[in-house]
């Protein structure tokens, strides 16, 4: 009698259906993907090395992602499209004034985040390889295109009007430079003032709406 109490007293563990475990577990291969790429560089990020950090196996992790350059891609897409969402909550708390500097802020953190770097590995690689480069290539001009367009929306501007697409253009080409110089030492000092500078540029030159 004793016996059937304790079997009905014990808890009911809950079933995780296998579409959230897998969705996890394609989570946890594409962090590791990108903390790999950081760390250790394309040449040190293996599918060894990725699954043994996701705490996955290597078969499941060749079922999902087949290549290295499949898990490299899909994983920049994931952080990518992570740091957009990141981007429009920061955005809620734009100040009325000095809101080109912290536009600029916002846009900059694209390209002094993990996700810019873990890219950076992945276009390096892409130079000299045909087919990572058909992989990377689409990628590479969907986040363009997004960045752009979300740059106009935060600065609330029509690209149209003026030399607006221009100087957006150029605004972003001038972030990505800024980040490429902080990923070999501490630009912070350099890189504010060269934002502090650019934000009255902006301000003097793009047609508002």
């Amino acid at each position: 009698m004793s016996g059937h109490a304790d079997r009905v007293s014990q808890p009911v563990r809950e079933r995780v259906p296998q579409a959230e475990r897998t969705a996890a577990m394609r989570l946890r291969l594409m962090e590791a993907t990108v903390e790999a790429l950081v760390e250790l560089g394309w040449a040190g990020t293996t599918t060894t090395v990725v699954s043994r950090r996701a705490g996955v196996s290597r078969g499941a992790q060749l079922h999902h992602f087949p290549s290295k350059q499949d898990l490299v891609v899909a994983a920049v897409a994931h952080l990518t499209d992570r740091r957009r969402e990141d981007m429009r909550r920061a955005a809620a708390d734009l100040p009325t004034d000095g809101r080109t500097r912290a536009v600029l802020d916002i846009l900059g953190a694209q390209f002094t985040s993990p996700g810019f770097f873990a890219a950076l590995e992945l276009w390096v690689a892409a130079r000299t390889d045909p087919d990572l480069r058909d992989s990377v290539a689409p990628l590479e001009r969907r986040i363009g295109r997004e960045t752009h367009a979300y740059a106009l929306e935060l600065l609330g501007v029509d690209e149209d009007a003026g030399d607006n697409r221009r100087l957006v253009q150029a605004t972003l080409d001038l972030l990505r430079g800024l980040g490429l110089a902080n990923s070999l030492s501490d630009d912070a000092r350099r890189r504010s003032a060269v934002l502090d500078s650019w934000a009255d540029v902006l301000d003097r030159e793009l047609v508002t709406r």
